[in-house]
């Protein structure tokens, strides 16, 4: 692909996750956008394309009230977890085809506190698999994690050990929510929720809002110094016999995760290997999905995450290092900005600004991944040129 044919991000804004109840969700959004456009250094009046996704905050195309009626085209996403990296895509389908060389995602959400509602019917299931306490998000991950670590020989140790880093990289990190680190023995120790999962080896639903300016081509480099390039993103739903979320059965034999796919389409679209990854954001909603997902998008094979993660492999200063910001874990999941977040920290990453915990060395391949009910991933390589190329 030419130049010219090229997306890249040249500003981001995010509002810090957590609770605040003295503002909307909307004031949230429009600070993430306000703050992007400035990063950017262009106006609201410049942006030729939107999208903008919500789980349950509202319609986000409302916010051209509070930004300006200029007649942009603005799209609505709602795709669970991974609706972030679905306004991306939308935003950039859009550029690269000629509808604007200059566009904006937006994400926001404001949660209430406790486990999320999920409605049994709107993921085409009877009343009866609710009643069966089967809609519950932290039980179904609990069992797949139990089975996960029987099946590949790994210690419920290893959860702690991914759950103490995210809070140790989030209290480095001014927009994260949880902002106290905590040591293994206490994520351990923590009550239980679903054997094998402690009350830390969850995120909880939060709030916040993240915002991304995109440009096509040569735009990019006038108005960024460093533009980040979004080599590839790919969005896949679950195959036939997947285990995913509220999935009532499970067929003999092997199957694996839309995110096995997303992820190979990504790396084979952007031209790299999973090897050639220098900072990583997985979706980790709890400890075992990020254990899960290391090894389903293809940063190491399945049974060596415990490995990985005694020799250091996944910290800022390591191999591969992982949810930098402290991911979901540390941040929360206001679900329409989850996705946009991880986006915001590799960018930021690639720039060498982050607002935390600097990868050293001057990364310059960063991948984001993002997993969803009813069994949805998406997932995208970001690159940076070398400077002076």
């Amino acid at each position: 692909m030419s130049r010219a044919q090229e997306v890249y991000v040249v500003g981001c804004g995010m509002r810090p996750f957590g609770r605040d109840e003295s503002v909307t969700a909307m004031d949230m959004a429009e600070h993430a956008v306000r703050e992007a456009l400035a990063d950017a250094g262009v106006a609201w009046e410049d942006i030729g394309y939107a999208a903008g996704g919500s789980d349950v905050s509202g319609k986000p195309d409302t916010l051209v009230g509070r930004l300006g009626l200029t007649g942009v085209p603005f799209v609505n996403v709602q795709n669970g977890c991974a609706t972030g990296a679905s306004t991306v895509l939308s935003v950039a389908n859009a550029l690269r085809a000629g509808e604007a060389s200059l566009g904006l995602a937006v994400g926001f959400d404001k949660h209430e506190r406790g486990a999320f509602h999920v409605s049994a019917a709107r993921y085409g299931l009877g009343d009866w698999y609710a009643e069966t306490g089967m809609m519950l998000t932290t039980q179904f991950f609990a069992l797949k994690t139990q089975r996960y670590l029987y099946e590949h020989g790994i210690s419920e140790r290893a959860l702690a050990t991914v759950a103490a880093r995210a809070f140790r990289n989030g209290s480095h990190h001014p927009l994260a929510w949880r902002r106290k680190p905590l040591t293994e023995r206490e994520i351990l120790d923590s009550a239980e929720v679903s054997p094998p999962l402690t009350q830390y080896m969850f995120c909880s639903p939060g709030q916040g809002a993240v915002a991304l300016v995109l440009a096509l081509g040569d735009r990019a480099f006038d108005l960024c110094e460093r533009p980040v390039r979004l080599a590839s993103l790919a969005f896949r739903t679950r195959r036939f016999g997947s285990f995913e979320v509220f999935s009532p059965w499970l067929p003999p034999g092997p199957h694996h995760s839309p995110s096995v796919d997303a992820a190979r389409a990504a790396f084979r679209t952007a031209g790299v290997r999973p090897a050639d990854v220098q900072v990583a954001q997985l979706q980790d909603t709890d400890s075992g999905s990020e254990l899960i997902h290391l090894a389903e998008t293809g940063l190491c094979g399945h049974g060596e995450q415990e490995e990985l993660l005694a020799a250091g492999a996944t910290e800022p200063t390591g191999r591969i290092p992982v949810n930098t910001d402290g991911g979901c874990l540390a941040g929360g999941e206001p679900v329409g900005a989850s996705g946009l977040r991880q986006f915001h920290e590799v960018v930021r990453q690639l720039q060498g600004r982050a607002p935390g915990l600097q990868v050293p060395g001057g990364p310059r391949v960063g991948f984001t991944h993002v997993y969803g009910a009813p069994g949805i991933s998406a997932c995208s390589v970001l690159t940076v040129e070398v400077h002076g190329s």
